[in-house]
């Protein structure tokens, strides 16, 4: 189908005329300029630059240079129709050492940013944290340490005073999961600790500095929408065995339960405390009711699903478990990862849109009822730009496509889903993947800034002009 055609044909998938279209980004990923404008350093500035860190040595001191390519991609979003637009703040760049007095220049940027975005008509959806801890604070004792809590409040409160009568829609900490198990147990992320104990702990005070911040952004402004960010992971048993089930209830205990119980109903699982024993003696008084604040809307993040085994000794697959080694208990006894046969992306994640319909299904039936925002969804695959300079990218067309017609029909069923964020809207820096994978619905060449729509991109911007899109031929 062409883009002209997209364009001008009935969607065959009408979605509510309110649903929100967007892209998202994070500040590391693609904002470079990491040592201008008293911006301090983070943990990822550390980690990047020590060996062995980053496929190739590669680093995000200019990434893809958005702290002065802004209005131009935000041009770019206003070309491709977006409504709205999800990025994260710095928070070394806002408080260079994670503390103290807030750094004018920081906040002048995204300030700046905010009115670019808003003059297009394109809403700002802000993200507090994308994982980029000042550096001072984790010398400090990082998130395992109940203080960072304390200060990431701080941290909000400066940042939502500053943008708050602009920017309607917040998250606060963008997967919690990941910062604190891939950064505190697998060693994977920054800052590239491996201590089981302390992960859990991390987890902890990230969701106590998820409430701390919910609680100072409300007693400014009582017309924010505040939410928490998860990744969420559809988990299936490799069989019916009663090791296989065990496995994959670790499993969704860990990634889903662990953070959707303490944010929506104030409480931790029982059969996940007792899985972590001696780790589980970190919560205070009153500590779970911070973390349960009231909360405007849910934001889940889905890429793929997990097929787990319980077979002993069972080594986790990397194709089959895209941030598995992030658990207490993987390559133990009691968990390995498998494959199930799916067609994968190029991070080798198994494609699986059913898998979002089923989250979403879920969270409407076990948890308190509350609207429901896909903040990331997307694909990474080897992208190549043709002699005409186009990047035809169909799986990834595909891929996006498919779980549009999930939440279409997760609407249909009654899951009050509010909209949906591709990720990401540019290729950048991909973590510890440095620039190996690309997500972007834009293309960019590094070494030229050059920005290209690919397919992708076309075909969503008419999407999203039409408000639906068609059945499975499309």
């Amino acid at each position: 189908m062409t883009t002209q055609e997209t364009q001008i044909q009935t969607p065959d998938l009408v979605f509510p005329t309110d649903f929100v279209w967007g892209a998202a980004t994070s500040a590391y990923q693609i904002e470079g300029a990491v040592s201008e404008d008293g911006r301090g350093r983070s943990i990822w500035d550390t980690f990047v630059k020590q060996p062995g860190r980053v496929v190739n040595g590669e680093h995000a001191d200019v990434t893809i240079d958005h702290y002065h390519r802004y209005r131009d991609d935000v041009r770019m979003m206003a070309d491709l129709g977006l409504g709205a637009y999800r990025f994260s703040i710095s928070w070394p760049r806002i408080q260079p050492d994670g503390s103290g007095p807030i750094n004018a220049k920081g906040i002048d940027f995204y300030s700046r940013l905010v009115d670019e975005l808003l003059s297009r008509g394109i809403d700002p959806w802000v993200t507090l944290y994308h994982w980029d801890l000042p550096q001072t604070l984790e010398d400090a004792g990082g998130w395992p340490s109940r203080d960072t809590s304390k200060r990431f409040a701080d941290y909000a409160a400066a940042v939502h005073d500053a943008l708050g009568d602009r920017v309607r829609n917040w998250s606060t900490v963008n997967e919690p999961w990941c910062a604190a198990f891939l950064g505190y147990a697998s060693g994977e992320h920054a800052p590239g600790r491996r201590n089981p104990a302390e992960s859990v702990r991390a987890a902890h005070h990230l969701l106590l500095a998820h409430g701390l911040a919910v609680e100072a952004m409300r007693a400014q402004r009582s017309d924010t929408r505040i939410g928490g960010c998860v990744n969420l992971y559809a988990v299936t048993p490799q069989t019916d065995s009663e090791a296989d089930r065990d496995a994959a209830r670790r499993i969704d205990g860990l990634q889903n339960r662990f953070f959707l119980d303490a944010l929506l109903k104030g409480e931790y699982p029982a059969d996940v405390l007792e899985d972590l024993g001696e780790m589980s003696g970190f919560v205070q008084d009153g500590d779970m009711e911070t973390v349960s604040a009231p909360l405007d809307m849910l934001l889940l993040n889905y890429y793929s699903r997990f097929t787990v085994s319980g077979t002993p000794g069972g080594a986790a697959s990397a194709a089959a478990a895209p941030t598995d080694s992030g658990s207490p208990w993987v390559g133990s006894e009691h968990v390995s990862f498998v494959g199930a046969g799916r067609p994968v992306t190029a991070m080798g994640w198994e494609i699986d849109d059913a898998g979002l319909h089923e989250l979403l299904i879920r969270l409407t039936r076990e948890y308190p009822r509350i609207p429901l925002v896909i903040s990331e969804n997307g694909a990474a695959f080897d992208d190549v730009v043709d002699a005409d300079g186009v990047v035809h990218d169909r799986e990834r067309l595909d891929y996006i496509a498919a779980h549009l017609r999930t939440c279409h029909a997760a609407i249909e069923a009654g899951v009050p889903l509010e909209g949906y964020f591709a990720w990401s809207l540019m290729d950048n820096f991909e973590w510890a993947w440095g620039y190996d994978k690309r997500f972007g619905l834009v293309h960019v060449d590094y070494e030229t800034q050059a920005r290209v729509p690919k397919e992708s991109a076309l075909w969503y911007a008419g999407t999203i002009r039409r408000g639906g899109l068609n059945g499975p031929a499309e």
